[in-house]
């Protein structure tokens, strides 16, 4: 069994996995911020209303919906939490694949701040340039 801050975000991700942004968002504070890296066009700071539209609605149309993520570890313990996943994707004619970190604050049992680490930003960069 792992700690309860892993399965809360193991509940989290199956929502949104699922496409089900509302259930991941069940799982936020109200004034959660999410960070997204780098110069391209996802890039930026986005508030918990702007998670699904302008966030999650670019994502879909830039990529004309074959976006994926694909979990390989969670971890957390009382304040944070890490989710390590693979993005993959076509865009502009190229299949798109980089690996990802989402590190989490975690208050009061919710998901208060997301930041969005790449393993190759540059990858990143040019995937949504």
């Amino acid at each position: 069994m792992g700690h309860p801050n892993e399965e809360l975000l193991r509940m989290a991700y199956a929502a949104f996995l699922k496409g089900d942004l509302d259930g991941y968002l069940s799982h936020c504070t109200d004034d959660i911020t999410f960070t997204i890296p780098g110069k391209g066009l996802t890039s930026g700071v986005y508030s918990r209303s702007e998670f699904v539209r302008p966030l999650i609605s670019k994502v879909i149309d830039l990529t004309n919906g074959t976006f994926v993520e694909v979990l390989s570890a969670v971890i957390a313990n009382d304040e944070s939490g890490v989710v390590l996943a693979r993005h993959e994707f076509f865009r502009k004619g190229r299949q798109f694949i980089y690996d990802i970190a989402h590190v989490y604050r975690i208050k009061d049992g919710k998901l208060a701040q997301f930041s969005e680490y790449l393993a190759d930003l540059y990858a990143f960069d040019e995937a949504w340039s």
